[in-house]
């Protein structure tokens, strides 16, 4: 039997995102995910899984401005540090919310950068000891 989750990004767009963990409660969803949590506190969103037994099952990296169209960070030379940063911020909310599967968005390469050096950064970036020894969250 598949198991299904709500992506709060993409549904009960008619009501604020914090709201939307009650409509996929009350939808019978018992897991969510979502592109981004960081605009509202972790404790917020901790509260609102908790509240309504639902299981955090995935969260993306912080991707840059995604409303300026950059879709991640992880393969741009220039950001290495930004991409730690945000690993370290994913990490912070994926052990709040007790979920223990994160994605990274590689990001669209950058211009006037070789496409060797690109996949370089994205493949060390992925690499680093700062994600590899980054305790493993608990829950999902």
């Amino acid at each position: 039997m598949p198991k299904l989750a709500a992506n709060l990004t993409m549904l009960y767009n008619e009501v604020d995102f914090l709201d939307r963990f009650d409509a996929a409660a009350e939808s019978g969803f018992a897991g969510v995910e979502y592109l981004f949590p960081y605009a509202y506190p972790k404790e917020q969103i901790a509260e609102r899984l908790v509240r309504h037994r639902l299981t955090q099952v995935l969260h993306n990296l912080p991707a840059g401005d995604w409303a300026a169209g950059e879709r991640g960070v992880a393969c741009d030379p220039n950001r290495v540090g930004e991409f730690q940063d945000g690993v370290a911020k994913a990490i912070e909310y994926a052990t709040a919310l007790g979920c223990v599967q994160v994605n990274c968005l590689a990001g669209i390469a950058p211009k006037g950068i070789d496409v060797q050096t690109v996949r370089a950064i994205f493949v060390a970036n992925l690499r680093s000891r700062r994600i590899s020894s980054a305790p493993p969250a608990s829950g999902c």
